[in-house]
């Protein structure tokens, strides 16, 4: 597990960079989060953020990402376009790791993944 200091606060995440208590979490640490994944950080990019954690506290489960596009007015895809990788807006949302369990498929590109998030 790694820490990094902000605003007088000790901030824990753990080996792969996903908040250890997903309480921490507040913009200026959204900020530190994306620093740390190279990520730069617009005003849509938090709108899409805020949503996903306001999704994730009514229903403790991912979103469906256009959904997520749609409900803060953005295309389709919003979230691949501004992220690259979903589970990269997830982590710096300070969401907690969700766990993964994959499908058999032929090929990579049409693989199923499902997205179990701890209780």
């Amino acid at each position: 597990m790694a820490t990094f200091e902000l605003a007088g606060k000790t901030i824990e995440v753990d080996d792969e960079g996903f908040l250890v208590n997903p309480d921490d979490w507040n913009e200026e640490v959204a900020y530190a989060l994306a620093e740390r994944e190279q990520q730069e950080l617009t005003e849509a990019e938090m709108d899409i953020l805020r949503f996903m954690r306001k999704y994730y506290e009514r229903h403790n489960a991912f979103p469906i990402l256009n959904y997520v596009c749609k409900n803060v007015d953005q295309p389709r895809g919003c979230i691949r376009e501004k992220f690259l990788d979903p589970l990269k807006a997830w982590k710096i949302g300070g969401l907690p790791k969700p766990g993964v369990i994959e499908t058999e498929a032929l090929d990579k590109k049409h693989k199923i993944y499902t997205w179990l998030v701890p209780d």
